[in-house]
């Protein structure tokens, strides 16, 4: 094990790519990856042609270095490297300096309408995808922007377009959080409609709106609420329930004991963002409770490490945890530095 001493010391690196050509498609325009590496690790880079040579603390310079050993690698197999990219990959190898980013980067799941890639992003994104490949119920637990109900609507599509399912259902409880349904304008069907919006964005920007649109009209693709799941048998079928955390214990049990035949269910939900009334409980904490080790079924558990969003998310995530642990510990809520 390496001295805190010799993590904390300062070293230089060099590094050299063999490709020109793959080399400034590493560095980024006006070597704007290289700056995105420089910000995430505290490492300085000075490039010239296609040699670089890292400076920082030795933890840091390790991380910059491997990180653009691996993308380099992922460019050459032709994988588009982004600056976002970069910023996953070293999130990834420093929470998890054995990784592989070509294992991760390079599992496909699916391409949008818009000839976009998607592929996980994180180590747990990784194990979420093998398992909804494995098990026939998945739970996927954890803040939002980590890409739970997206990767799961993308695994959805995918079913769908290799055959392996005849129809996707989508639908979460249309629980009111803070708000009346009551004042939203329209018949039922009109009221609903933004509780469900996320799905329908999500299959959109999968699939082009106007094919989502006919396969919707045609049946195969069903968004609706949670309440309209019951007495019914689901076979052959990809089912999505988002915000399950809004569930109650019957209404969880109602759901999972729907699904027939030849389907899969996924589950996604954030247990910090419970909004039902009173003192009823979670279904969805509950159903872990309960459905642990049963085989078939998986719980796969994000992080704050796994937000894929702006980058101001991962920060608000933690300022509010930082905020509820002190309140749980009985002391003033901290002060947030802007």
């Amino acid at each position: 094990m390496k001295s805190s001493t010799a993590l904390n010391s300062e070293i230089s690196r060099d590094l050299e790519f063999a490709d020109n050509t793959i080399a400034q498609m590493l560095f980024g325009d006006l070597n704007r990856n290289l700056h995105t590496i420089e910000q995430a690790t505290g490492v300085v880079i000075k490039a010239r042609g296609n040699s670089l040579q890292i400076f920082g603390r030795t933890h840091a310079v390790e991380l910059a270095a491997t990180t653009l050993q691996q993308m380099y690698g992922l460019l050459g197999k032709g994988y588009p490297v982004f600056s976002q990219d970069i910023a996953f990959g070293v999130k990834i190898l420093e929470s998890s300096p054995q990784a592989k980013l070509e294992e991760i980067f390079l599992d496909k799941v699916c391409i949008t309408a818009r000839k976009r890639v998607i592929s996980p992003k994180s180590v747990n994104q990784k194990h979420y995808i093998e398992s909804i490949r494995g098990n026939d119920i998945v739970f996927g637990i954890g803040p939002a922007g980590t890409g739970k109900t997206y990767l799961a609507v993308a695994m959805a599509v995918a079913a769908l377009a290799r055959e392996q399912i005849a129809k996707i259902i989508l639908t979460r409880p249309a629980v009111e959080a803070g708000e009346k349904l009551g004042f939203l304008p329209g018949d039922m069907a009109q009221k609903v409609d933004p509780y469900l919006r996320p799905l329908t964005d999500a299959i959109n920007d999968m699939m082009g709106q106007d094919k989502a649109q006919e396969l919707s009209e045609r049946g195969v693709i069903e968004v609706a609420p949670l309440a309209f799941m019951r007495g019914r048998t689901l076979n052959n079928a990809f089912i999505i329930l988002d915000e399950a955390q809004n569930t109650t214990r019957e209404q969880m049990k109602m759901f999972l004991t729907r699904i027939g035949f030849d389907s899969r269910a996924v589950i996604t939900g954030d247990v910090a963002q419970i909004d039902l009334p009173g003192t009823q409980k979670s279904g969805l904490i509950q159903a872990e409770h309960i459905l642990t080790g049963i085989k078939g079924i998986a719980f796969c558990h994000f992080t704050k490490a796994d937000v894929v969003r702006h980058p101001l998310v991962q920060e608000i995530i933690h300022a509010y945890e930082q905020q509820d642990l002190s309140r749980h510990a009985g002391a003033p809520p901290a002060k947030l530095e802007g």
